[in-house]
């Protein structure tokens, strides 16, 4: 502050400035007012406000320095403050020098070091800096703190405190809590992911899915077209430095030696004349070809082969299949495999010197040689390890191995002499003899040395008759008393009586073994005592649980399926009844015993599924899904009165199911037994007197064995009841096959006005109409069931088909687009329209239609058969791969590749497509026409009748071909058998006419 006025001098202070009062300097100096200072107006107030942290005073600026024309000071480096580093060069003498410690200068303002003493940081913390902080205290945070941008303002709040196992705790949680929530949208946001990679591709394609269609259209290319595309060429020789090129003639000696290595000579000259022809010039010597040499030696050798061979003076010196066979079987050493066998036998041969008493060494040398082809090197060797090892019985096996068939028996009699425990020397001893009284009397030879042993006692049974057999396995019995497949032979082989004296002892011997209770079981089964069979399992497992052995269910199933292969059917149910429920909770007990029945029946243990079925409805009585998975397990493998029995059973205890009784009446309708089938369906609707399908039931046995009157009685009590729509149709179609149009036109007319959304009563009501020729009535019948069922395609086609025969292409164009418009990515529609561009010689608006629907419904199996009959017969098969890949393997596409084989004369391939495709598509009975008609043509009986039976036993409903010709008024009440063979003829009349239009 400078103070100017007359009476005073200039006085100057330095002042700080905290609010409404003045600090001097001095602390010991009390604050003093402006006004106690004397400042007046003409008062001229300098103010120094101080940055955070302090500030210094101005200083000076110092002249530069001429650094650069300057001797450095000591131990200075160049541009160690900016954090660079020495290095070192050639031309340097020792390493670079390490930088010296610097104090850390990030935090200091410039000029901090210099110039005097000031208030700032470091040099104690003044008052201001004080009440500052404490602002910052009240707030909780410092305002002029960096700014983190993850957690924001509350970076500082918690970085003074320590991280303790509660912090360490909750971090785990909410890792818990965030995995959690991550795993419930994994889906969301995998099907997202993979909508935005699909949209992309679609969006930018690659090139090479670009051009697929340019590249498949290459081979309709002629070999003109391809040899008028211009070649590229090579321009990047323009830029290329031309070579020097130097053009020599050829010298006249070249061309005298090219003569004389063609030139064939056909007389000779004076000198070789003068040697009687033998003698060659050295100078006419023609050059070597190297291919006629080759020819040579081949011709050399056949001949030599032909002299050798078989001929008519009986000269047999040569057999070619064993010369070839010999020539296979030689092994070509090469040099590599040479030095490696002089290698691996210096150091075998080392391992045997050092340590002779170790076999492997010893039968790694004398294979060693074996494989090098030196089989007496190899006998000694293995003889020297027989002498060196003798109580080793590998090296006494590969000894007798390596030894020749008369001297093997020696060796192996040497074998059993030095260790006459050892089981594999005596077993090897048996094989070497030719007959089995010999191989018996060495096995007995060993028993006696070793009587313990099971695998000689096994052989030595094998080998007897059943008189002997007995006689040894009660030996072995007594000298093995704790194997149980000795126990059990010899329980086969005896009587009854003996056989559970037998079982009783191995029982005593064996109390943990399951095996023998199960034989006692199928012992008394085999004698007929069937009622003991239930008490014996019962009484093993209690036994065997007694002894603490764990009753393993599947263990037991498994035992169960062989009893049932063995034929013993009764041990298996006792098997089943005693241990399916063991270690099944009471909640899945159900889906237990169903899935382990389904299993069984995949395995072919069909009694083993009926027991655990069996076992469940004494459990479960009254599950409806329980009777019918054994009803159908009974219908597949069971016979019919077996089927009848379980019905009954089950319509007992489940009177309200429907599927049963119409199952047991449908039975008996099968068999022949229509009264019996009428029985049924009544005592169905005495249980079940409002139920339609049984209703319906009953008209169809009446209508299907041709008495339509009846099924006419039962129709109207039905409406009368207050059917539904069903049963309105069924009214209709009893009209129709009896020919009142009037009362089938009442029927449907009464049934729209009940169900007006009922599609199927406007088609038939619009066919009724075309019958009769009415087809204007036809058109409005469509129409108003369009307007009612805007979404049912049938309807749209009849509609189109019925306009395209009134008024052309055009108006069933226009038909077919508005109900591609209110029925987007219907593949039906867009089929019907390509159909009807095809049916009209405009093969390119076809294509265009179809290339169009194939962009809508990329995954459709009917449009991609259509377009792969479509295309030329050379593009079929590119474009049929293209279909499997997109249509996911669909029977259409499946069928239209397996007729591909079929006109191309593979039959094993057709076979085995139309086989895929029916085994898929089992309704469509136009997959069974086409295979019935190729197994016609390329088949046998058995094939045709295979296709035949299996075709019955589908029962199709569906087809393009086969529905109009089943659901004909002619047809109605024909077998399977008769409309697939009419199908056929229908095929066939087709393809005929197709040829006729090609031709």
């Amino acid at each position: 502050m400078e103070q100017k006025s007359k009476c005073y001098a200039v006085v100057k202070k330095r002042l700080y400035l905290h609010r409404h009062r003045l600090i001097a300097t001095n602390p010991t100096t009390a604050a003093v007012s402006i006004a106690g200072l004397g400042v007046t107006r003409n008062s001229t107030l300098t103010l120094h406000l101080p940055l955070i942290g302090g500030m210094q005073a101005p200083v000076a600026p110092k002249a530069r320095l001429e650094f650069l024309n300057t001797k450095p000071p000591p131990n200075y480096v160049a541009g160690l403050g900016r954090g660079a580093t020495g290095f070192t060069t050639r031309s340097d003498i020792g390493p670079a020098r390490a930088a010296p410690d610097l104090p850390d200068r990030s935090a200091a303002p410039i000029g901090a070091a210099a110039g005097p003493a000031g208030a700032g940081r470091g040099r104690g913390k003044p008052g201001g800096d004080e009440e500052e902080e404490e602002e910052n205290e009240e707030k909780g945070y410092d305002e002029n703190q960096k700014f983190d941008e993850f957690e924001g303002n509350d970076v500082g709040l918690f970085s003074t405190s320590e991280y303790d196992e509660e912090d360490a705790e909750a971090d785990k949680v909410w890792a818990m809590v965030d995995g959690h929530l991550d795993e419930r949208r994994k889906d969301r946001r995998e099907a997202r992911l993979k909508e935005e990679i699909e949209k992309y591709r679609e969006q930018n394609p690659k090139i090479t899915e670009q051009f697929a269609g340019l590249k498949r259209n290459l081979y309709t290319m002629s070999a003109d077209e391809w040899d008028s595309i211009p070649e590229i060429g090579d321009y990047s020789l323009r830029n290329k430095k031309k070579r020097f090129e130097s053009f020599v003639p050829v010298p006249d000696t070249l061309l005298e030696k090219a003569r004389q290595e063609q030139e064939h000579v056909t007389a000779l000259d004076p000198k070789s004349r003068a040697a009687g022809g033998s003698e060659t010039p050295w100078g006419q010597t023609p050059v070597t070809d190297l291919t006629a040499v080759g020819e040579g030696r081949g011709t050399v050798l056949s001949l030599k082969l032909d002299r050798l061979s078989d001929s008519v003076s009986g000269l047999t010196v040569v057999d070619p299949k064993g010369y070839l066979t010999d020539l296979k079987s030689m092994k070509i050493n090469s040099d590599a495999e040479i030095s490696d066998i002089k290698k691996a036998r210096l150091l075998l041969k080392s391992v045997i010197t050092t340590n002779p008493k170790h076999p492997p060494g010893w039968l790694a040398a004398a294979r060693l040689e074996e494989v090098a082809g030196k089989l007496q090197a190899a006998r000694q060797l293995i003889s020297k390890g027989c002498e060196e090892c003798p109580k080793n019985e590998d090296v006494w096996i590969e000894a007798c191995r390596l030894s020749n068939p008369d001297e093997a028996k020696a060796v192996i009699a040497k074998g059993v002499k030095a260790i006459p425990n050892s089981v594999k020397l005596w077993m090897q001893a048996a094989k070497l003899e030719r007959d089995d009284v010999n191989r018996s009397r060495v096995l007995r030879k060993g028993l006696e040395h070793i009587p313990d042993s099971v695998r000689l006692w096994k052989a030595v049974v094998e080998l007897a008759n059943e008189e002997e057999a007995k006689l040894l396995l009660q030996r072995a019995v007594e000298c093995c008393p704790l194997h149980v497949e000795l126990w059990l032979a010899l329980a086969r082989l005896d009587d009854y009586d003996n056989a559970k004296k037998v079982l009783n002892k191995a029982r005593l011997k064996l109390p943990k073994e399951p095996a023998i209770w199960i034989s006692a079981a199928k012992l008394e089964e085999a004698n007929g005592n069937t009622a003991m069979i239930g008490k014996i399992i019962e009484r093993g497992i209690r036994a065997l649980q007694r002894e603490g052995v764990e009753i393993d269910r599947d263990v037991w199933m498994k035992e169960a399926e062989a009893a049932e292969r063995a034929g013993s059917v009764a041990t298996c149910n006792a098997i089943i009844s005693n241990t399916i429920g063991m270690g099944v909770e009471e909640q899945d007990r159900k889906r237990t015993w169903v899935d382990d029945a389904e299993e069984c029946t995949k395995r072919g243990s069909v009694e083993t599924a009926r027991a655990i079925l069996a076992h469940a409805l004494t459990v479960f009585l009254t599950k409806k899904s329980i009777w019918l998975k054994a009803a159908q397990l009974e219908k597949s493998h069971g016979t019919r009165e077996s089927l009848d029995a379980l019905l009954r059973k089950a319509v007992t205890y489940r009177p309200q199911a429907e599927v049963l009784w119409l199952m047991g009446a449908k039975e008996k309708w099968l068999a022949g037994d229509v009264p019996a089938a009428r029985a049924i369906l009544q005592e169905a609707y005495a249980a079940i007197p409002n139920s339609e399908e049984i209703w319906l039931a009953a008209f169809k046995l009446e209508f299907e064995n041709n008495e339509p009157e009846r099924a006419r009685m039962l129709l109207a009590k039905a409406r009368e009841r207050g059917g539904t729509e069903r049963v309105w149709m069924k009214s209709a179609i009893v009209e129709r096959e009896l020919g009142n149009a009037a009362e089938e036109r009442r029927l449907l007319d009464e049934g729209l006005k009940l169900f007006p959304s009922f599609f199927k009563l406007w088609l038939m009501l619009g066919q009724l109409e075309e019958r009769l020729s009415h087809l204007e009535q036809a058109k409005e019948a469509y129409e108003l069931g369009l307007k009612r069922c805007p979404g049912c395609i049938p309807l749209w086609l009849s509609l189109a088909n019925l306009e395209e025969k009134m008024y052309g292409l055009s108006k069933a164009r226009a038909s077919l687009t508005m109900a591609r418009k209110k029925n987007p990515k219907n593949p039906e529609l867009w089929l019907a329209a390509v159909r009807a561009e095809s049916r009209h010689g405009n093969k390119k608006e076809a294509d265009i239609l179809m290339a169009k629907a194939l962009q809508e419904c990329p995954n459709s199996g009917i449009l991609w058969a259509a377009s792969i009959e479509m295309v030329p017969r050379p593009q079929r098969k590119i474009k049929s791969m293209d279909g499997l890949k997109n249509s996911d393997n669909d029977p259409h596409v499946l069928t239209v590749v397996a007729k591909l084989f079929w006109h191309d004369r593979k039959v094993d391939k057709a076979r085995s497509w139309f086989n895929r495709a029916v085994t898929l598509a089992p309704y469509n009975g136009d997959f069974w026409a086409l295979y019935y008609k190729f197994e016609l043509q390329h088949g046998t009986e058995d094939s045709q009748k295979d296709v035949l039976q299996r075709c019955i036993a589908a029962e199709p409903k569906h087809g393009e071909k086969w529905q109009p010709i089943s659901k004909a008024v002619e047809n109605s009440h024909q077998p399977t058998e008769v409309i697939l063979k009419k199908v056929v003829v229908a095929l066939g009349k087709e393809d005929n006419s197709v040829e006729d239009r090609k031709l």
